[in-house]
């Protein structure tokens, strides 16, 4: 599990500690493994229902592929518009979302059961941890790693202090978990860690660099 945050460390030069953390836009964006459903109002014999592969596109009937990874529904939608305009007069089209992955979160780490967990409801971060188990001796209370997709490149990382947070005249900061989300607990002192990071540039196999 030394791995999972390592790599956290090594992008990093500047602390997270404050500044409010990012939320979610309101409508939802396709994910590789959704599937939707494509609907053609004057051509239906190029409907077709579909899901979306690990590098983010759909190939259809008549247009080929498209990427709809990150997009909304409206903006999947004009996707597929744009592309059937070169062989259709006016297409109609309807995008409809069929199944999707269910929302979840990560805790990796000194947890006593680091995993993926589906995210039911309302989940805080306290709460988040203990689904997992709870904390290891061997945490890092004082600084537990939120890292929350911020876009399709982009990761925000903070960095809590779960003692802090804990305590009765805190409670109230507990954070809200957000579908996608990753906990990491520490073992060691985290010096270092940078408020953003590019999700193509981290590797959960980074060497471990000064921390045992």
């Amino acid at each position: 599990m030394k791995s999972l945050w390592a790599a956290f460390l090594l992008i990093g030069c500047a602390s997270a500690q404050t500044g409010t953390f990012a939320g979610r836009d309101a409508h939802y964006k396709l994910q590789p493994e959704d599937k939707v459903e494509v609907q053609y109002r004057y051509t239906p014999e190029y409907n077709a229902t579909v899901a979306l592969q690990p590098d983010g596109y759909v190939s259809l009937p008549l247009i080929g592929e498209v990427k709809l990874a990150g997009k909304t529904l409206d903006q999947a939608r004009a996707a597929i518009v744009a592309k059937a305009d070169e062989r259709l007069a006016d297409p109609e089209v309807t995008v409809l979302l069929k199944e999707y992955v269910k929302p979840y979160f990560v805790v990796a780490g000194e947890v006593a059961h680091p995993g993926r967990f589906e995210l039911h409801g309302e989940v805080s971060l306290v709460e988040a941890l203990a689904v997992s188990g709870g904390l290891k001796d061997s945490a890092k209370r004082t600084q537990v790693i939120l890292v929350r997709k911020a876009n399709q490149e982009m990761a925000e990382v903070k960095l809590l202090d779960l003692r802090k947070m804990m305590a009765a005249a805190n409670i109230r900061e507990d954070i809200a978990i957000h579908s996608g989300d990753m906990i990491v607990v520490p073992r060691n002192f985290i010096s270092r860690i940078d408020p953003y990071i590019r999700l193509a540039e981290t590797s959960l196999y980074t060497i471990l660099w000064g921390i045992k």
